[in-house]
């Protein structure tokens, strides 16, 4: 059976691990990634396309004029994409967030086998712990980095606005927010290093505790070796 400080500081670190878990389904479900405020012109008007959207949905509503509301109406990410640059990257950012899932599922899965038993695989140990934290929150990063390029490089919110309103005609200026969908994952990195750091002050001091017992005999007192 593990001490108990192990099993506390490996309960802790599992506690984060699975809040990771939970922040990432919540990040994928959710659409609140981004909103926007398309502008268009066209011969006779104007019109200001109001989108806010996720990976997999969204809704758009249009003003056109002098504040003439079209009715809301909600759209598949996916459905409205035409380019392959931007409905590339978005599967690339599905893709790597399922990844950053199941990496975050393995180290729950070590934190908590940790903090019931001794494992004798070295890799079930800390190192599969650091492994699979930081391959959760490089891969989150990853994601954070992909979508503002996704949207300021190629266009995301300019590309779903036409899908929604195929007759809108000149692009003349967009304005985005990023919604707390995107924020989240900033959360999820953090995490990810409040288990790492977690974890390492338990292996540091097991290691400094290691090194105190075998002290070379040069530390010994005197007395001790002239007996």
């Amino acid at each position: 059976m593990p001490s108990r400080k192990k099993t506390t500081m490996f309960a802790s670190a599992f506690l984060t691990c699975a809040c990771s878990f939970v922040t990432i389904c919540v990040v994928l479900a959710t659409q609140h990634w981004m909103s926007s405020e398309v502008r268009f012109s066209g011969t006779n008007s104007s019109a200001t396309v109001s989108l806010t959207y996720g990976l997999f949905s969204g809704t758009c509503e249009q003003f056109v004029d002098a504040g003439l509301q079209v009715s809301e109406s909600t759209f598949q990410v996916a459905d409205n994409l035409k380019s392959t640059k931007t409905k590339s990257l978005v599967v690339a950012i599905i893709v790597i967030l399922v990844l950053s899932l199941l990496s975050s599922l393995l180290s729950s899965g070590f934190t908590c086998t940790n903090a019931v038993s001794n494992p004798y695989q070295t890799f079930l140990g800390p190192i599969g712990v650091y492994t699979w934290n930081s391959t959760c929150g490089i891969l989150t990063l990853l994601a954070m980095i992909l979508f503002p390029v996704n949207v300021e490089e190629h266009s995301l919110s300019v590309e779903l606005a036409r899908g929604c309103f195929s007759f809108l005609q000149t692009h003349i200026g967009s304005a985005h927010t990023y919604g707390y969908s995107y924020w989240l994952m900033l959360l999820i990195i953090f995490q990810n290093a409040a288990s790492l750091f977690i974890i390492y002050m338990y292996d540091h001091a097991r290691y400094s505790k290691k090194k105190e017992q075998e002290r070379p005999i040069e530390n010994a007192p005197k007395d001790v070796i002239l007996f």
